[in-house]
């Protein structure tokens, strides 16, 4: 496992190792708009089941994608123009939404049967990412499954500390500023329903 640390002026140094990682198939620990963390290609089994080792939770529970924009939204779920309008003053930002998912040729794992919780986060490093990548992420927060997602890279570190499975790569940001978990709302209904606060 190695980390990087990032600074202003070797940004685009890190997301170059950050695609090729990805694309390798790793996991990686990363900083976001909320908290810290762990994300994979979602459109790679391997590397979601990696995740979900890692932070020891059950494959049977959804996990969100990481999507460039609402262009891509809409190739994974069903989106009207109210939930549109809606989607455009939320994100980019710290809310997930659950949708109803569109039947598509591209597989994504880790996701629900019938509806897909998506976000486009709002921190730069990740948005570069992901428009480089051109592929939606995998994410859940950095953390082992019951215990508190965290803004203090230390603290990340220290839980995943002589764990059987183990991220690939840390992207240390330092700590993060104060924060927790996106909000999540039902968008499969109207109107949203408070998933998690």
């Amino acid at each position: 496992m190695s980390i990087l640390r990032v600074d202003q002026r070797n940004l685009q140094t890190i997301v170059k190792m950050m695609v090729k990682s990805i694309k390798q198939g790793e996991v990686m620990v990363c900083p976001t708009d909320t908290v810290y963390g762990l994300i994979a290609d979602a459109t790679n089994e391997k590397s979601v089941k990696k995740l979900l080792k890692i932070k020891k939770r059950n494959a049977q529970k959804p996990i969100p994608i990481f999507v460039k924009d609402l262009k891509t939204a809409k190739k994974f779920a069903l989106i009207n123009k109210n939930k549109e309008k809606f989607l455009k003053k939320v994100w980019p930002g710290k809310v997930t939404v659950v949708l109803k998912r569109k039947k598509i040729k591209t597989s994504l794992y880790g996701i629900a049967k019938k509806t897909i919780g998506l976000r486009i986060p709002d921190y730069k490093l990740l948005n570069v990412l992901l428009k480089k990548l051109n592929f939606p992420l995998a994410e859940t927060s950095a953390n082992i499954f019951g215990k508190p997602a965290s803004n203090n890279i230390k603290e990340v570190i220290s839980q995943f500390k002589n764990q059987k499975f183990q991220s690939d790569l840390i992207v240390d940001a330092g700590n993060l500023k104060p924060g927790k978990p996106s909000i999540v709302l039902d968008l499969t209904i109207w109107p949203p329903k408070i998933l998690r606060l």
